[in-house]
């Protein structure tokens, strides 16, 4: 299971700005995000190298901050590589709440993060379908 920090932001000037800067000064890594709007705020979602340093350091500066377990998948890098992991999830009856992808790639895999109604039953079903899950360090390191 990888750890993502997700934080509300104020869809104000410079509140993403500040997020990042506050990972950069404590030495924080940001291997993946995503941001998701509405008129008044957003929620940004974060892997980072080190989610608990993290998470303290911006509910320190005042940032409403929770962890959430989420599921990392590596797909083939092609056209309808996605579509196949996401069929098995689909066939079995678990659904996708949310996805996004890191800002790279592993070789000629792409590298996926998945928030799942259902962690254990697809982690169960995406392992049995020969879909390669991520290990929590090689989420971080990567």
């Amino acid at each position: 299971m990888i750890k993502q920090i997700s934080l509300f932001l104020e869809n104000k000037k410079g509140r993403l700005a500040h997020v990042c800067r506050a990972m950069g000064e404590e030495g924080i890594n940001i291997r993946a995000l995503s941001i998701a709007d509405t008129t008044d705020f957003g929620v940004l979602r974060l892997i980072v190298d080190d989610p608990q340093k993290a998470e303290a350091q911006l509910k320190a500066r005042g940032f409403s901050v929770t962890i959430t377990d989420v599921v990392g998948i590596k797909v083939a890098d092609r056209p309808g590589g996605l579509a196949e992991a996401l069929d098995f999830l689909d066939d079995a009856d678990v659904s996708v709440e949310y996805m996004y992808a890191f800002l790279g790639k592993c070789g000629d895999q792409a590298m996926v993060i998945l928030r799942l109604n259902d962690t254990a039953k697809g982690l169960t079903v995406l392992t049995n379908s020969g879909i390669e899950i991520m290990e929590e360090a090689e989420a971080y390191n990567f």
